[in-house]
């Protein structure tokens, strides 16, 4: 996924979203642009990278046992998702602390 930030700051654009899709569509990634001032696309994009990772651990281009993939699976008390191996976010923020 390529994500395109400051989406709110048009007038100081340096790159045009145009430009921004072509380059997603030629490395065959998903283009989206963001605001984090107003919030614009941001849940979408978690949301859309997540379910993408997931899909890729299911059809093994990830293998979630090999830390070198950058994922580290630990046990869960409670999982949001039990059709997921992985948490998503890191255990400390899980429990209020």
């Amino acid at each position: 996924m390529l994500i395109g930030n400051k989406s709110d700051l048009e007038n100081r654009r340096e790159v045009k979203k145009e430009k921004g899709e072509v380059f997603a569509r030629e490395h065959g990634l998903v283009f989206m642009e963001t605001s984090a001032k107003t919030t614009a696309n941001n849940e979408e994009a978690f949301i859309n990278t997540a379910k993408d990772i997931g899909e890729k651990i299911q059809k093994g281009v990830f293998v979630i046992n090999n830390e070198a993939n950058g994922i580290k699976i630990e046990p869960q008390h409670s999982p949001t998702n039990p059709s997921l191996p992985f948490a998503i976010g890191s255990s400390r923020s899980q429990g209020g602390g």
